[in-house]
């Protein structure tokens, strides 16, 4: 049975459609195979899962480019698909949240082509940011912002006549124009699309750079930290990040999801800092959850994990929203490869042959599970990502032939972006694209070693990723957890421990082996030595 307010301890899983499962054959996954795969998820025992961007698109930046808002490209189907899809997700108690990407369409779009068709000052050039640019015949862009991709954020548009013509915004790729949500035109374009899927059943929507969409009035210069993150999470006043317009937007929303029965949520990627501003995302009338990307970005170090855990709590818990916990996501190194680099890189650069460190394999894993074990205790709702479950690593040596991230491209090959975390997951080890594909191909190729992470040759072996992921979760689920609040308890330096619901949790994060508290092993992330926790290793004790 689905249950109200599920959404406050849920544990949500992140499918990437084109790289989940193939139905056809032509080496990109679809929502026909999705749907049937869907009944691993609910073995795994998770609670809802949400889909990454499957709509009309020219996929020149994984579908976060859309071309129709109301469609799904045929790349991954149609709308029976989803139909499909949606109704046996609920056949089994599992929830569904779609992407949705309100800062930018694909510059496909009938919207972007008809701005441009009907000319200088138009109605519809004012559903996007055109502006003229600077210099003597505005020959320079307006501003000197630049693109999450690299490169500038602008590019000048011809006219019909041939003559130069404004400027257009793309705050990422040039073919994803940023709407004007000034123009009260894009917000009832907007309510119209919620409603499009709110009327076919859907539970909610992850909203994508929820920190973006309302830009700072005069455009002003802006030069970000060259050692930030590509999409933001700085201290200071972004002209085009966080602007306090934006949560007029979700309030709005809020009303028109409040409209539907059912609990209909709105989830923020929200790359703001600190936890307290970010925490503005999830006030009462405003959305459901918004990523915990503090946690996320938190190094495998007891001290910063006690800390960044009670900053969350106290951050969420003021306005009555619960935490949320995530490692890993389609934007990101994969944990398991992430907190064995010591820095890891800045969100978005990915790491490839011909990076400086290279994370160890075998430490990711190790690192990997605990960091979920110890994820998984806390008291909200936790996202994975797929694959995660299988303890898949990054994939560096990804030729450069093969790569598709914009990152890559915009700059030269000097940052390789996020191909890393989408390599087509692996099912069977014997199959064709390890079950990937039923012909063998795969849009990103897949390693020789996908075959020693296959979910079959995990399914029912004791110690094996897999099975220690379906045992947290179910004691999670058994015990509540995610309902739960934590008492801190006294340990080692580079050990954290905490009670939550009967249950002790302690994670080993340094390299020496600590005493094993005593009490009746529940979970653990690793083999424990007699009496013994070694380092990179968490266990529940009851």
């Amino acid at each position: 049975m689905l249950n109200s307010d599920w959404w406050r301890n849920a544990v949500i899983y992140q499918v990437y459609p084109r790289s989940f499962a193939d139905s056809t054959g032509d080496g990109v996954g679809d929502l026909a195979g999705i749907t049937r795969r869907l009944d691993a998820l609910a073995e795994l025992g998770v609670d809802a899962v949400w889909l990454s961007p499957f709509m009309t698109s020219p996929q020149r930046d994984a579908g976060y480019d859309v071309a129709d808002y109301c469609d799904v490209d045929p790349l991954f189907g149609t709308l029976a698909d989803f139909d499909a899809l949606l109704a046996r997700a609920h056949d089994l108690g599992l929830r569904v949240v779609v992407d949705l990407v309100p800062n930018h369409s694909s510059s496909e779009h009938p919207w972007f082509q008809e701005a441009l068709a009907a000319g200088p000052g138009s109605p519809e050039r004012g559903r996007y940011l055109f502006r003229e640019g600077r210099g003597a015949t505005g020959e320079l862009p307006p501003n000197n912002w630049q693109s999450v991709f690299g490169g500038p954020a602008w590019t000048r548009i011809t006219e019909a006549d041939g003559t130069a013509g404004p400027w257009y915004l793309h705050l990422f790729d040039a073919s994803q124009p940023d709407l004007d949500w000034s123009n009260p035109w894009v917000h009832d374009r907007f309510r119209e699309i919620l409603r499009f899927w709110l009327d076919r059943g859907v539970d909610g929507f992850r909203v994508d750079v929820a920190h973006g969409m309302i830009k700072a009035d005069d455009l002003p210069d802006y030069t970000p930290d060259p050692d930030g993150g590509s999409m933001g999470g700085d201290e200071v006043d972004v002209p085009y990040w966080a602007q306090e317009g934006v949560h007029d937007i979700y309030r709005d929303w809020r009303r028109v999801l409040e409209a539907y029965d059912g609990e209909r949520v709105l989830i923020a990627e929200a790359w703001v800092a600190p936890l307290s501003k970010m925490a503005r995302w999830v006030r009462p009338d405003e959305m459901h959850q918004a990523f915990n990307f503090g946690y996320l970005e938190t190094p495998w170090q007891a001290a910063a994990l006690r800390s960044i855990v009670d900053e969350s709590l106290e951050a969420f818990g003021a306005v009555g929203a619960p935490s949320t916990w995530v490692l890993s996501n389609h934007d990101v190194i994969r944990h398991p490869s992430r907190l064995a680099l010591t820095p890891p890189p800045p969100q978005g650069e990915g790491i490839g042959p011909r990076s400086p460190r290279l994370p160890d394999e075998a430490v990711g894993l190790r690192r990997g599970r605990a960091a979920t074990g110890f994820m998984l205790a806390l008291p909200g709702s936790a996202y994975l990502y797929q694959g995660e479950e299988l303890g898949l690593p990054e994939v560096v040596d990804l030729p450069d032939e093969a790569r598709q991230d914009p990152t890559f491209a915009r700059t030269g090959g000097k940052l390789y972006g996020r191909d890393g975390c989408r390599v087509p997951i692996p099912w069977e080890t014997d199959a064709p694209a390890a079950g990937f594909s039923p012909t063998g191909d795969s849009w990103l190729p897949q390693p020789a070693s996908w075959a020693f992470y296959a979910r079959d040759a995990q399914r029912g072996v004791p110690g094996s990723t897999l099975e220690f992921y379906r045992a947290a979760l179910a004691v999670r689920r058994d015990h509540q957890l995610g309902a739960g609040e934590i008492e801190w308890l006294d340990s080692a330096p580079d050990v954290i421990a905490l009670r939550n619901r009967g249950l002790t949790i302690v994670a080993n994060t340094g390299s020496t082996p600590v005493p094993l508290p005593a009490g009746e092993v529940v979970v653990s992330s690793g083999p424990l030595g007699d009496g013994i926790l070694p380092g990179d290793t968490t266990v529940w004790l009851r």
